[in-house]
């Protein structure tokens, strides 16, 4: 088949996702981190355009809003899973709605996300979805049993999809790794596992887990920046029916359903600091206390760790416990970013492109030589998560058996093109305060994240990390902003 026939024909085939948001800032952003995900995307602002893009394209997954302008989402999901059971809906709520969301689970939604949610929890629950919706298993309570006790639905994730059994690379720096997971995976011993975002932290929890005594016990990962502060204890600790409004049946949380396996506490420095105490408490006592239970049980969990910050300055800070972090930084393992590793970065992109070229019955094999080159010369901020996402962004709009310069995205070839040497580089220009003394501090707080936001591409995270904030914390300004007019 020929190039323009393969693309006029992948131009025509439906978007896998359909994103019913009402709020143009959100909708901009969610949207932006799909495409760059690698996702087909339609998006709709209102419920009559969303459910007509839904009967058009008859989308496998449906991210929607349950608060819309022109009608109730509940009721708009209820018509969607009548004309198609099979579509996986993963509803969006607000902070103060969550019993509307737990009434969507039992009207047959796949899951839920509570705003503000990182881009690792949206993008966790988008792709859990698209597995779901690829082996037939789609919504929850109206179509079949509630989910499970001993599967906390917002604590599981899966990891990057890289090839099972372990890390790709054969690198210095990641034969040490290798070497440091064989040598503590037959311990009990806590392993702390650092590193920047995107480099394979929980790839590294996982090798611990399965080269352990554990490995046919379960693997939990929760990440604790990604779930509202209200809900963290019970996803933690689980509840009992009735413990408080929501609780319509009595919860596993994942350090029980972990029993026997292995706790991976992903961003374990976000944690709150009144969690921060009932997990220290958990880690001396090996007991945990659902919330609303009378009485503790004793469980046996290996504990995994993961922070993409400085621990120990989060301790300087006063953002995390000293105790709490001595108890957990037993074993440390920091993961290296990909610029100092070499040729993994060839090895990684070559996998990760064999396998999504089978998935989208493409034919690639290989990157050409001015690519490879090129990949060995970026700096690649977004580390082994932005080589898949780059790799996942051909398969799907090209065909061909080598991935040519004229394939990768924009954005990369712009990298590429500002990758100067030090000597060759302009100076940084020295920043001053025109046009900001004398106006409100909010508005220059404004002005200050939408042009961070606007220089890292649409990425929430990646602003966040730039500006030292919580992603939520700007989520929260977004949707706050896209309803109050600049002055």
């Amino acid at each position: 088949m020929n190039q323009a026939h393969r693309s006029k024909s992948k131009a025509t085939k439906p978007p896998a996702i359909l994103l019913i948001e009402d709020t143009v800032s959100l909708q901009m952003v969610y949207r932006a981190t799909l495409v760059n995900a690698g996702h087909s995307v339609n998006a709709a602002a209102t419920a009559t355009e969303g459910f007509a893009l839904f009967c058009q394209d008859q989308p496998r997954i449906v991210l929607l809003d349950l608060t819309l302008p022109d009608r109730d989402g509940l009721d708009l999901m209820q018509d969607m899973l009548a004309r198609h059971p099979e579509t996986c809906v993963i509803v969006i709520t607000a902070n103060g709605s969550i019993n509307k969301a737990v009434e969507a689970m039992r009207a047959g939604a796949h899951d839920f996300l509570v705003k503000p949610f990182d881009e690792g929890r949206f993008l966790s629950a988008v792709d859990n979805a698209l597995r779901g919706a690829v082996h037939g298993v789609s919504g929850g309570a109206s179509r079949g049993a509630a989910p499970p006790a001993a599967r906390p639905r917002t604590a599981i994730r899966q990891p990057d999809p890289l090839p099972d059994g372990g890390f790709i690379g054969s690198s210095p720096a990641m034969a040490r790794i290798q070497g440091k997971i064989a040598s503590v995976a037959q311990s009990m011993a806590t392993v702390f596992i650092t590193g920047e975002s995107g480099t394979g932290k929980e790839l590294c929890a996982l090798a611990v887990h399965h080269q352990s005594p554990r490995s046919a016990g379960p693997f939990i990962a929760l990440n604790c920046g990604a779930i509202p502060a209200e809900l963290l204890e019970s996803e933690v600790f689980g509840h009992v029916k009735g413990s408080f409004t929501g609780a319509i049946s009595d919860k596993l949380g994942a350090a029980a359903a972990a029993d026997g396996g292995t706790l991976f506490l992903d961003e374990v420095c976000e944690m709150l600091p009144a969690l921060q105490t009932k997990l220290l408490r958990f880690l001396q006592t090996s007991t945990v206390q659902p919330v609303g239970a009378t009485r503790p049980r004793k469980v046996n969990v290996r504990i995994v760790c993961a922070t993409n910050r400085d621990p120990a300055d989060a301790v300087r800070r006063g953002q995390f416990r000293e105790d709490l972090y001595y108890r957990l930084y037993v074993v440390p393992i920091h993961m290296p970013p990909l610029r100092d590793r070499h040729d993994d970065v060839i090895e990684i992109a070559e996998t990760a492109l064999q396998r999504f070229a089978a998935e989208e019955g493409r034919a690639f094999t290989a990157l050409a030589p001015d690519v490879r080159q090129m990949f060995r010369d970026m700096p690649w901020p977004g580390n082994v998560r932005q080589v898949l996402n780059v790799m996942r962004n051909v398969a799907v709009l090209y065909d061909g058996t080598t991935v040519e310069r004229h394939m990768l995205p924009d954005d990369i070839t712009t990298d590429a093109l500002q990758v100067v040497s030090p000597a060759a580089a302009p100076a940084p220009a020295t920043p001053t305060l025109d046009g900001l003394l004398g106006r409100p501090l909010a508005e220059v707080e404004r002005e200050i994240i939408e042009a961070t936001i606007d220089m890292h591409a649409g990425s929430v995270p990646r602003a966040a990390r730039v500006l030292d904030v919580s992603p939520s914390t700007i989520y929260r300004k977004l949707e706050l902003w896209a309803n109050t007019p600049k002055s």
